[in-house]
């Protein structure tokens, strides 16, 4: 399973570096030398030569690409992971996507996308039409068990759109 973690926006000098913008979690284990990227619809396994960070980019080379010309083909390109090629504690927020969520035994809806905020995240839960936002903070979450697929969230008056 691919996950994105982010675009490459645009190049930097003309050694082939790449900027990339992205706010995967778990940067420091993947923007690392001799990491794969995939980059594009079609998923090019790319290498990391080199990383460093640089303002709000992700700054990196690969493999074989040393001149501006080689990289300008990328230049708007999605960027993606393998799943299994990264070991994490917690779990990746693309595996919340289509879990059901419950407060309490009462069922809310299914996760159907998650919202990248400033502060946090906010996990957009569908229900026949009836969409709820919850914050993905421990202050709201109580459970998540990706075994069974299911988010239990705390009762929190107001929280929940009944309508």
């Amino acid at each position: 399973m691919y996950i994105k973690i982010g675009q490459i926006v645009n190049t930097h000098g003309i050694k082939g570096e790449l900027k990339i913008i992205s706010d995967f979690k778990y940067k420091d284990k993947i923007f690392v030398k001799d990491f794969n990227l995939y980059i594009g619809k079609n998923k090019e396994c790319l290498t990391i030569n080199t990383y460093r960070k640089h303002k709000i980019f992700d700054m990196v080379t690969f493999y074989n690409l040393n001149n501006i010309n080689d990289v300008l083909i990328y230049k708007g390109e999605d960027v993606f992971i393998k799943k299994e090629d990264i070991k994490v504690d917690d779990y990746f927020d693309e595996d919340l996507i289509d879990l059901e969520v419950f407060s309490k035994d009462k069922y809310i809806g299914k996760v159907k996308s998650i919202l990248k905020g400033v502060k946090n995240d906010n996990l957009i839960v569908d229900n026949n039409g009836i969409k709820n936002l919850i914050p993905n903070i421990k202050e709201f979450i109580e459970k998540v068990d990706l075994e069974n697929k299911k988010i239990y969230i705390k009762e929190i008056e107001g929280l929940i759109n009944e309508n």
